[in-house]
């Protein structure tokens, strides 16, 4: 044991951490079993510790920082029980058409009641863009807007969205520009809810698969869903995409992102969060592209994600008096770990949040580059 905490004790000062320090990333340990935990499981065993509350940390989201920063995660990123999920996810498809449905289940369908009490007004789950503002409402305006900017949209536009969530970008752009909207989605209670969310406007609600796209539309908008795609099927929703895109039209892609280019997500997030999802890299986004599209621009927006995800966690801990009438304190702690690891992740510079706006070949450049 005493050995196990030295290895530990000794990595953790590489990145500035002190176990029972002061500071407010050091980590305090409740359970020395944590050393053994880490050294057989690497990140799943650091992350399932803590749902476990064998170790707590005032600023988790700074520790995160500090480890990806001092690049610790090369060495404490995959342990024994992440081996045959990674040889798995290099021979199988896990984002098919079955299996697209588990992370829906799994996360999506957890309960609208969950999502709403840290959410914005229009129940934005992606990335804000705080310009001129430290407000999480307002930033989520400025992110719709700064979206429908840059692909023009207008009335007269039929706008496809791909993976609608709860309806809040199609009721925005329903409503400022009057334009009409199709919204595809696979969950069936973001579905029920972006049905009652945007009654009264030109908004249609599909449950679609994005390989069963069907229509012609002037602007194709896709935010926070891309990281559920897998690279084994990016060309084919590129392809999708093409297919329903007029020979002059816009389509503006929202998507979170690695530095490199892997088969697998974290494997903490992956098995507890978003099952099955993955991180496109700036090379698999092009290679997907090519043939079909003109990339226009291409904005990193990481820095924005830190902040939405720290104002996620506090309306979080906030409304969590009413949440644990129904979920325990593992599912707390498990939620908190989640949402703060990214916060430290994309203040590390570790992931990346990209809004690409892509055209057709030969159609007119759009004045696109807003900001």
């Amino acid at each position: 044991m005493l050995g196990q905490k030295h290895l530990i004790e000794t990595l953790f000062n590489r990145a500035g951490i002190k176990i029972n320090g002061q500071n407010p990333w050091d980590i305090q340990v409740n359970d020395e079993r944590l050393y053994a935990r880490i050294i057989r499981d690497k990140s799943m065993g650091l992350g399932e510790a803590y749902m476990e509350g064998m170790w707590d940390c005032e600023r988790v989201d700074e520790f995160m920082h500090c480890i990806l920063a001092a690049n610790l995660d090369r060495e404490i990123r995959d342990g024994v029980k992440m081996l045959l999920p990674y040889l798995s996810a290099l021979f199988l498809n896990h984002q098919s058409r079955r299996r697209s449905h588990w992370v829906a289940k799994r996360h999506y369908d957890l309960g609208n009641d969950l999502f709403m009490s840290f959410l914005d007004p229009y129940n934005q789950y992606s990335c804000a863009y705080f310009s001129g503002t430290e407000d999480l409402k307002q930033a989520q305006i400025n992110k719709m807007e700064l979206i429908c900017q840059k692909i023009g949209l207008g009335r007269e536009d039929r706008i496809l969205d791909i993976g609608s969530g709860w309806g809040g970008f199609s009721r925005y752009a329903a409503e400022r520009y009057g334009c009409e909207v199709t919204a595809i989605n696979i969950s069936g209670e973001q579905n029920r809810y972006a049905s009652e969310f945007c009654k009264g406007l030109p908004v249609r609600i599909l449950n679609c698969d994005y390989r069963d796209i069907r229509g012609v539309f002037d602007k194709v908008v896709s935010v926070g869903m891309f990281e559920h795609v897998g690279q084994k099927n990016y060309k084919t929703f590129m392809r999708g995409v093409a297919r329903c895109l007029k020979n002059d039209g816009i389509f503006l892609l929202q998507t979170i992102g690695g530095n490199n280019s892997q088969i697998k997500c974290d494997p903490s997030t992956a098995r507890y969060i978003f099952p099955n999802s993955m991180l496109p890299s700036i090379a698999q986004i092009g290679k997907a592209a090519e043939d079909l599209f003109v990339m226009e621009d291409w904005q990193n927006l990481g820095p924005h994600y830190d902040k939405t995800l720290m104002a996620w966690n506090d309306n979080f801990q906030k409304a969590w008096p009413s949440l644990k009438k129904r979920c325990n304190e593992r599912f707390r702690r498990m939620w908190e770990y989640y949402l703060l690891s990214c916060a430290g992740a994309f203040r590390a510079r570790y992931i990346q949040i990209w809004q690409i706006v892509f055209t057709k070949c030969g159609a007119r450049q759009p004045d696109c580059r807003l900001s």
